[in-house]
Parts: C-alpha cells; sequence; structure tokens
C-alpha cells in the first residue's frame, strides 16, 4: 500500500456484518503497523437500515472524517447501498460490491421500486462484482459474506494474507473461526482471479 492515507467506506445494511467486517479491517491494518481511524453510522441498523463505517488507514491519519468523493475504495454489502454510497468514491477509486439485492420494507410493500439497471451502473462504475453469498454458502456457512468481501479487499492492500488470518482467528467467534478463514481465503482468492482477467 502507498504510504498516503487511505479513505475505506463500507456500506451495507443492519445484520450484515458490516461492523464487524470494519473492525477486521481496522485490526488487521493496526497488527500490520499502519495508524486507523474510524467512524461509525448505525442508522437503524437493528431494522435493517443502512450502515456505514468510514476507516481511514496510513501512516499517520490526521482525521477520519471522509467528504463526499474522497472514499478510495467503497466495499458495499449489497447493490443498493451500492449506488446509494457511489457518490462517496473517489475519480479512480475501487469499488467492491456484494452482488446481492436486499429488498427495503418499501419494496416489500409495492409503495417503491428496486433501482433500474443496478448491474449496469455499477459495472460502468467499475465495479467489481462478488458473489460473496454463494461463496459464503460453499465454504460451509452463509453468515460470512461479509468476511468474504473483507478478502476481496484485502487483495487491493499489499498487507500480508497472515495478517489477516490472524485478525480473522482474534476477532471472530471462537466457533467460527474455520468457516471465516475459509471465507477470507476465498474472497482474496476471488478478487485476485478477476483482477488477472
Amino acid at each position: 500500500m502507498e504510504q498516503a492515507t487511505k479513505t475505506v467506506l463500507l456500506c451495507g445494511v443492519g445484520g450484515q456484518g458490516t461492523i464487524l467486517a470494519a473492525d477486521l479491517l481496522a485490526f488487521g491494518c493496526l497488527e500490520a503497523g499502519l495508524d486507523v481511524k474510524v467512524s461509525e453510522i448505525h442508522g437503524m441498523a437493528q431494522r435493517g437500515g443502512a450502515v456505514t463505517t468510514v476507516v481511514r488507514i496510513g501512516e499517520k491519519v490526521e482525521s477520519m472524517v471522509s467528504d463526499l468523493g474522497c472514499a478510495d475504495i467503497v466495499v458495499a454489502f449489497e447493490t443498493t447501498e451500492a449506488l446509494r454510497n457511489l457518490p462517496q468514491l473517489a475519480e479512480g477509486g475501487a469499488l467492491i460490491v456484494n452482488d446481492e439485492a436486499i429488498k427495503p420494507l418499501p419494496v416489500l410493500t409495492g409503495a417503491a421500486s428496486m433501482p433500474a439497471h443496478a448491474h449496469e451502473t455499477l459495472a460502468e462504475a467499475g465495479a467489481l462484482l462478488v458473489p460473496a453469498d454463494a461463496i459464503a454458502r460453499s465454504v460451509g456457512n452463509p453468515k460470512c459474506a461479509n468476511v468474504v468481501l473483507v478478502g476481496a479487499f484485502t487483495a487491493r492492500l499489499d498487507i500480508p494474507a497472515e495478517v489477516w488470518e490472524h485478525a480473522v482467528a482474534a476477532r471472530v467467534p471462537a466457533a467460527t473461526v474455520e468457516a471465516n478463514l475459509a471465507a477470507l481465503a476465498a474472497g482474496r482468492a476471488f478478487a485476485l482471479d478477476q483482477e488477472g482477467k
């Protein structure tokens, strides 16, 4: 990773593990000797509302604030949140998106509809669409989709895989360590494979 401070925005809805993912990211970067600042907005997370976390990392991070158009990497836990947070992405920034759409209550009741052409818009923005839910199921735990996305993210940083493995082993419940390590490795492998194409 370059020495300059990087801003990472993680966005999803309550229950997707966005906050744990931010914790893993922050812990791994601290383990790698970087300075880290974290800011969270929980919204109505308990009810499936938006959850946004900003993690800033670098040699010396002065502030946890991120303005519009300043996120070097946006990690979105579902496509609608990815679309909503596109204005946060810096020019030339990276967009990593779980290829899953969660229908909010207004859509389920028929009062609203899902955004049209979501995949096309995300593709135009250069998104890496990760089938995180499917990958999590394939490694044995559908609740590990958040760690699949962390794995995909780690492919963007010059930090050894062992650091991330240690972060996961130290921060997730003991009974889920094996599944989460598998999810981490699978997400990283997917991202590296897509970058190679």
